[in-house]
């Protein structure tokens, strides 16, 4: 039996070596290949929303994977997600949205339940995403959002000190008011490590390492 291959689609180049990592770790039989195209990201910030046009080039990049010999696909930006499903509607191999296994475990763990981003246009479909498989599973979830106003474009400036600083304020707020936290971009991961032990009395998700350990029950 050939070995099995995941295409992984991403908006940053960043995302590269965090997925190879935990690919290498989780999923030591899988062949994993990337694609990168950071203009959809860029696309969707500059205009505040998923075009149409953008999330035909999703479509054709996950197109393009499936060609290229992938069993299964993964896309790993969460601002594209609507798209990646429609592109999953058109695939013959399975594609995943990157923040669908995080969804799944914070409302099987919880009903209210945070949801942080640093992006409105990775927000909105965080929250539209959570709200959709909890009503899928039959369950009613209370959602309490939180937007870092300024902190991409901190970070996206290199100051990554006002960035956490801004993530762990909002980060703070929640513990108080929820029973576990989704972060809506990998990029804020870094920050729950510096947090004091107080300030992490719920669970607080990120999608790189859930996803993989879905993918390594199913491939």
């Amino acid at each position: 039996m050939s070995q099995r291959q995941l295409g992984l689609l991403h908006t940053s180049a960043t995302l590269v070596p965090i997925f190879e990592q935990l690919c290498k770790a989780k999923l030591p039989n899988v062949s994993v290949f990337n694609l990168v195209d950071d203009s959809l990201i860029k696309d969707v910030i500059a205009h505040g929303q998923l075009r149409p046009q953008t999330a035909r080039r999703v479509v054709q990049h996950v197109a393009v994977a499936e060609d290229a010999g992938a069993d299964f696909i993964m896309v790993t930006c969460s601002s594209i997600g609507s798209a990646v499903e429609t592109a999953a509607g058109l695939s013959t191999v399975p594609v995943l949205r990157v923040d669908q296994p995080m969804a799944d475990h914070a409302i099987a763990g919880a009903q209210r339940i945070g949801v942080v981003a640093t992006l409105p246009t990775t927000l909105q479909p965080t929250a539209d995403l959570l709200r959709r498989r909890a009503a899928a599973a039959g369950k009613t979830i209370d959602l309490t959002t939180r937007l870092c106003d300024g902190a991409f474009d901190a970070l996206m400036s290199g100051n990554n000190e006002k960035h956490d600083e801004l993530v762990r304020s909002a980060l703070r707020e929640l513990v108080l008011d929820t029973e576990i936290i989704v972060l809506a971009q990998a990029s804020m991961a870094r920050v729950v490590s510096t947090l004091p032990a107080d300030q992490q009395r719920v669970p607080i998700l990120t999608s790189p390492p859930l996803a993989v350990d879905y993918l390594s029950t199913i491939l």
